[in-house]
């Protein structure tokens, strides 16, 4: 619950206010003064009758009423004093900057239970315990420093922790990155992320509201509501930005399939972001960077010039653009030597344009202008330029300003000289700018923005899929655990995925009789183990009776063996694709490479159930591996739209069955006519529907 006293409150009292700004509740105090709160501040403190010159109450029990309360205290004094402020001075709104609660002990845990069972009894706001605070235009509610510059337009920052909220701060600043709010949520016990992020999105004004929101999250609690918020902020034109720690967590039990061995956690987080339209960043700096390319005009395309007065980083913005995917595309034709003529001799114009050391405002006037106007393949603009520390950079920095302020197409400035040229730096910030002082950063971050998809719609493709089939199927498995082949198949074929004919016995005159019928060559496999190739269980090319009668013997002697599968041996490119249940967040849909490949080469995208078809083929273009599937080096490509069918089947198979909790098709052999399922594994779970 956010309320308007927490977001713009006329009174704050700031609980263990001191004169030593090194203590939390002297520093907030300290920043809500200088911030320029116009409101009735006040301060609790039984020792001072006045502390930094505002009025000093010996307790809660003595303040007027207060709309917002910042409690810098100890954990166990905590309660107390929200229950007399809500109870008593209608106190509607609570930041707990004091750790010592749940995140340290059982007994903090039950602290903070009592705390949100008073404030929800009030229909108050918490914010924390164990947190930095909030800050916005209104006011400055928190102990650290360094507080940015503030602007409705700037960025809304929502962070798990303070600490990391402090140091994104510090690494959006250098960059000219402006804030609009930032919120530390801390231990989150009533308001976190999701919470945060819906009433950025149930409020959101699109005249006045910042359209950046960057997120740091540690937890997420409750995947569909983030899902629902954040795709419907970015439906209304904002941009986000995230980074989800932990993201190297890994499942603890023993994988018993390919996707078991591939999927995790983080797969669900991966999915999650793909389908709500967020940018997934790692580290601080590539938020913020992400952050600062989302001030600039909206890329329309992936063709990139460069144009700079030093070589090499040209040459590493290059590789940083390529490896991501974008262009840096070879400029030539009459009007490429015009403007080589133009500049001074020995510049090269090819892209990058390198307008050598010695190169004026005027030859980086000219070639911006020559890019924006003149080279239609062109969608941005990058301009580098640094200073060896011979000459000053006011003049270089005031072109590209004015250039910034009047080019439609996006100019990117990557202005490294941060010590050098500081001082040119900081004046061109100052006029409302960013800059990414790191060429490759930069790269890796357009990379991000531009292979995200939008927002996608979560409901299921139903067209062509027997849901009251697959129901029936499910409903008649007697038991957990792998399925038997034939329920396997069953579902494939209601879901109207195109499996391979297959027959499994135990007999050897009827796996014979099949294989007369179908025709060899066959392949042979044993049903019962899991793994098949682990064991042996696996035979290809199988070309007579006399060798599938010898296979048949020898795999039925296998441990574990109940039957054996033949199927006619067909030929194409081997495609994966495989789905795991993650609490909370429902399906995982992985696809890749099939075989092998799967688990060696581990390049699989992946897709929260249901996908859209935009979603399926967003999937599969973001694979390393595409070119194959393309067709690459005179063979022949897949069909590509059959693939993407077979995962959007899949995800509605699995939106209708919740108890499969795993299973992958590998292989699915593909062609450039079909893509048929070869093999098949499904394990569900009756008892625990998720």
């Amino acid at each position: 619950m956010i309320t308007s006293q927490l977001m713009q409150p006329q009174s704050i009292i700031v609980v263990g206010a001191s004169n030593n700004t090194h203590k939390p509740g002297g520093a907030i105090l300290r920043n809500l003064i200088q911030g320029g709160y116009k409101g009735e501040l006040r301060a609790v403190n039984p020792k001072e009758t006045e502390v930094q010159g505002i009025r000093s109450f010996a307790s809660v029990a003595d303040i007027p009423d207060t709309d917002l309360a910042i409690l810098a205290i100890s954990a166990a004094l905590c309660p107390d004093a929200v229950e007399i402020l809500a109870a008593q001075k209608q106190t509607r709104a609570f930041i707990i900057l004091s750790a010592g609660f749940g995140e340290e002990t059982h007994e903090g845990a039950l602290l903070e239970d009592r705390i949100l069972e008073i404030v929800n009894k009030y229909g108050a706001s918490l914010i924390g315990p164990n947190c930095i605070g909030v800050l916005n235009t209104w006011h400055h509610s928190v102990f650290t420093q360094p507080i940015p510059n503030l602007n409705p337009k700037g960025v809304d920052l929502i962070s798990s922790s303070g600490a990391t909220a402090v140091f994104i701060m510090e690494s959006a600043m250098v960059k000219g990155l402006q804030f609009n709010s930032v919120w530390s949520v801390g231990n989150a016990k009533q308001i976190g992320v999701e919470d945060v992020l819906q009433y950025l999105d149930e409020t959101f004004d699109a005249e006045k509201d910042s359209r950046i929101k960057l997120i740091y999250i540690e937890s997420i609690k409750d995947p569909d509501r983030l899902l629902l918020h954040a795709s419907s902020l970015i439906g209304k034109g904002c941009r986000i930005a995230a980074i989800k720690a932990g993201s190297s967590e890994s499942g603890s039990r023993a994988a018993s399939s390919h996707t078991g061995a591939i999927a995790s956690p983080d797969s669900a987080v991966e999915a999650l972001f793909r389908k709500a339209g967020i940018v997934r960043c790692y580290s601080r700096e590539e938020l913020t960077t992400v952050g600062c390319v989302f001030t600039l005009p909206e890329l329309k395309g992936k063709n990139f010039a460069i144009v700079t007065h030093a070589g090499g980083p040209g040459v590493m913005l290059t590789d940083a653009l390529s490896k991501g995917g974008l262009n840096v595309p070879k400029l030539e034709g009459p009007m490429v030597d015009e403007l080589k003529s133009k500049l001074l001799p020995g510049a090269s114009v090819a892209n990058p344009i390198d307008v050598l050391a010695t190169g004026t405002p005027q030859h980086l006037e000219i070639a911006i202008d020559y890019c924006e106007n003149k080279f239609e393949n062109i969608d941005a603009i990058m301009a580098i330029f640094g200073t060896p520390g011979l000459v000053t950079m006011f003049e270089m920095y005031d072109m590209l300003h004015q250039k910034m302020l009047h080019c439609k197409k996006p100019v990117f400035p990557v202005l490294p000289s941060i010590h050098t040229a500081g001082k040119e730096v900081e004046e061109f910030l100052q006029k409302g700018h960013v800059n990414f002082a790191d060429e490759v950063t930069l790269g890796t971050a357009l990379s991000r923005i531009m292979n995200v998809p939008k927002p996608a719609a979560n409901k299921a493709e139903l067209y062509g899929v027997n849901v009251p089939a697959i129901r029936r199927i499910i409903d008649s498995i007697p038991s957990d655990g792998y399925i038997e082949p034939h329920y396997v198949q069953a579902l494939l074929r209601a879901a109207g995925i195109s499996i391979v004919d297959e027959f499994v016995s135990n007999q050897k005159q009827e796996v014979l009789g099949f294989a007369r019928r179908c025709g060899f060559p066959v392949v042979v496999k044993v049903v019962g183990p899991v793994h098949k190739s682990d064991v042996g269980g696996v035979a290809l090319n199988v070309k007579s009776e006399e060798h599938l009668a010898l296979e048949f013997d020898r795999m039925m002697n296998i441990p574990d063996a109940k039957a054996v599968m033949v199927q006619p041996m067909l030929k194409g490119t081997e495609l994966f694709i495989g789905a795991k249940y993650e609490e909370k967040f429902g399906h995982v849909v992985l696809c890749g490479l099939g075989g092998i490949f799967v688990e060696v080469l581990k390049d699989v995208s992946s897709g929260l159930a249901p996908l859209s078809y935009e979603e399926a083929y967003s999937m599969i273009h973001s694979l390393r591996a595409y070119k194959i599937i393309q067709g690459t080096r005179g063979q022949k490509g897949v069909n590509e739209d059959k693939f993407a069918e077979i995962i959007v089947r899949l995800s509605t198979l699995l939106r209708f069955a919740t108890e499969i909790k795993e299973m992958d098709i590998n292989p699915l052999l593909a062609t450039e006519k079909n893509v048929v399922a070869v093999d098949a594994r499904i394990r569900i779970e009756k008892g625990n529907l998720g």
